[in-house]
């Protein structure tokens, strides 16, 4: 529609100007007619009644003919003059599209009156705008990738080396005691647990980057789903030695979710928590459920996050002071994860840090439709 009302303006500039030059021309014309006559009529009456106007001007075709020819330059030079402007804008244009063909992306049209030129302009100001964002998009995949693959070939390669020297000291000639055994068996095993959750970060983002993950949505109570696993993580919790305390507002409550998912968003959090927070000495998950939302919070008392890091944490990679994560383990994929799987349930997912402790908060809806619900771009 808008691009009609814009053709129809061009036509109505078109035909007025047309009707200008027609204007001015007939009345250059009748001008010249007036004169042309009277110097003639003057002339006839002097001793230049012989003379080549005189007679030029007495034969009817000629004079016809000088007219039209004048009258057509006159209006041509009217039209020129009133089209102008509107030519030395589209020059303007021709040369910015010629420039972007070059490969120069700064280049930008101004926007000038409200027409078809205009509209133009804007159009392909809009365009080199959208080809470098796309070119910034790519070059941003492009590191991520050669990001993903560091990362990838760093973290594997760390759990799977002491894997396979703890291995061979077992399998090698030398006898070990039984209690030493016993401790390089665990030690491997801890190491290939890690691997294993690090090739799970790894598939899991990948899908999620491929739009790949299917949700399974279900009858879910959270309150259930939170102890089971705190349970399940007493193993760390007393390896680090710290204890955790599960509060909630409700005996129980049932939600609308995918279970996997969500027992895959409060793993990577409180796995976070103990990794981080072991010099607090408690890990505390609570719940707060109303009629529409339930509200989860993991709390630990351990590293404070700067204030400056907190905008980046849900980023893909990001890791909270390199060194520190370095030695804790991770692709710097858990976070980013937590934040797709709960965007994906049309929650919200939010973090503080600060003396009192680093609290995650995880909000969701209690009646979940998968079928209403907008997801983005999970990748």
């Amino acid at each position: 529609m808008k691009s009609r009302d814009m053709s129809k303006g061009f036509r109505t500039r078109q035909v007025t100007n047309i009707l200008y030059s027609a204007v001015i021309t007939c009345l250059l014309e009748v001008f010249l007619v007036a004169n042309v006559s009277m110097i003639v009529n003057y002339l006839e009456q002097t001793r230049y009644a012989d003379g080549l106007l005189v007679r030029a001007y007495g034969a009817d075709a000629i004079v016809i003919l000088v007219y039209v020819l004048v009258g057509i330059g006159i209006f041509s030079v009217t039209f020129l003059m009133l089209e102008e402007r509107s030519m030395r804008y589209i020059s303007r244009i021709s040369a910015a599209i010629q420039n972007i063909s070059e490969g120069d992306l700064n280049t930008s049209v101004e926007v000038v009156g409200d027409d078809e030129f205009s509209a133009m302009a804007a159009n392909l100001n809009k365009m080199v705008e959208d080809i470098r964002r796309l070119m910034d998009k790519e070059r941003e995949a492009e590191r991520t990738k050669n990001e993903l693959i560091t990362n990838v070939a760093h973290d594997l390669r760390t759990p799977l080396t002491s894997i396979i020297g703890y291995l061979e000291l077992l399998s090698g000639k030398v006898q070990l005691p039984p209690e030493m055994q016993k401790k390089y068996i665990d030690i491997a095993y801890i190491k290939a647990k890690r691997l294993e959750k690090l090739i799970e970060d790894l598939f899991g983002f990948t899908k999620m980057n491929c739009g790949k993950l299917v949700m399974h949505v279900g009858k879910v109570d959270i309150v259930k789903l939170l102890s089971q696993l705190l349970e399940e993580f007493y193993p760390s919790f007393a390896d680090k030695n710290l204890t955790y305390e599960l509060s909630s507002n409700v005996p129980a409550k049932v939600i609308t979710a995918d279970g996997n998912l969500l027992a895959r968003v409060f793993d990577n959090l409180i796995n976070n928590a103990i990794k981080y927070g072991s010099d607090g000495k408690r890990v505390l998950v609570g719940i707060h459920a109303t009629d529409t939302v339930v509200t989860v919070s993991v709390t630990n008392y351990g590293y404070v996050i700067p204030a400056a890091e907190l905008p980046l944490i849900f980023d893909k990679f990001y890791r909270v002071e390199q060194s520190r994560s370095t030695n804790t383990g991770g692709t710097g994929l858990g976070l980013a994860i937590v934040k797709n799987i709960v965007d994906m349930h049309g929650g919200s997912v939010e973090v503080a840090s600060d003396l009192k402790g680093t609290v995650f908060t995880v909000k969701l809806k209690v009646d979940f439709d998968v079928n209403r619900e907008n997801f983005g771009d999970i990748g």
